[in-house]
């Protein structure tokens, strides 16, 4: 998929060493957020995202800059629910999401958004798009609202927690979801925010 800022292409093992540096230096803005620890570890990372896609449980996407295809972060398609016997999911989450400390709080965000939810309604045909993040993570509930997201409440202790130290436990959750019937309306809105 292709926007102006941003190319979203297929996760694949060739990305690895990209997908780390990406990363960065300053891991201060990944407190909520697993990311690959050293390039080994983006390795496991993309193939367990390989493995999950390939059992049809997520669709993983790399984010690239278009201007130079460098790779900005990743993003992707989970919690894919099938309830009535279509090729395409009827919901998808969108989550697994992070990029370059270089790139946050810029357009790419937005646009990359943009595309995934333009693919899932209007490819896909899904219903609804769920998006959920840490509940304690002001900053990415303040990013999903501000696409036009609904906010749904708080799920507890819903979800594995990737904060340090909390291996094992469990998270409250901040749902947020999109509808079909909302899609319009949002796409207008994305498109207004990125023709700032």
């Amino acid at each position: 998929m292709v926007g102006n800022q941003v190319v979203l292409r297929p996760l694949a093992l060739a990305d690895a060493e990209a997908l780390f540096e990406a990363v960065g230096e300053d891991r201060s803005t990944y407190g909520f957020t697993p990311v690959p620890r050293s390039l080994d570890d983006a390795h496991e990372y993309i193939d367990a995202a390989l493995r999950d896609a390939a059992a049809g449980h997520v669709v993983a996407f790399s984010v690239r800059r278009r201007v130079d295809e460098t790779v900005v972060g990743t993003t992707r398609f989970l919690n894919l629910r099938w309830y009535f016997g279509r090729q395409f999911p009827d919901i998808v989450e969108i989550g697994g999401t992070w990029y370059s400390p270089q790139v946050q709080r810029t357009a790419v965000n937005t646009e990359t958004k943009r595309l995934l939810l333009r693919l899932a309604f209007e490819d896909f045909g899904v219903g609804k798009v769920d998006l959920k993040t840490d509940a304690r993570n002001t900053r990415s509930r303040k990013a999903i609202a501000r696409l036009g997201a609904t906010f749904e409440g708080v799920s507890h202790q819903a979800h594995p927690s990737y904060v340090d130290g909390e291996e094992g436990l469990l998270r409250d959750s901040a749902m947020f979801g999109i509808v079909r019937e909302q899609w319009p309306d949002i796409d207008r809105h994305l498109e207004r925010l990125l023709a700032r």
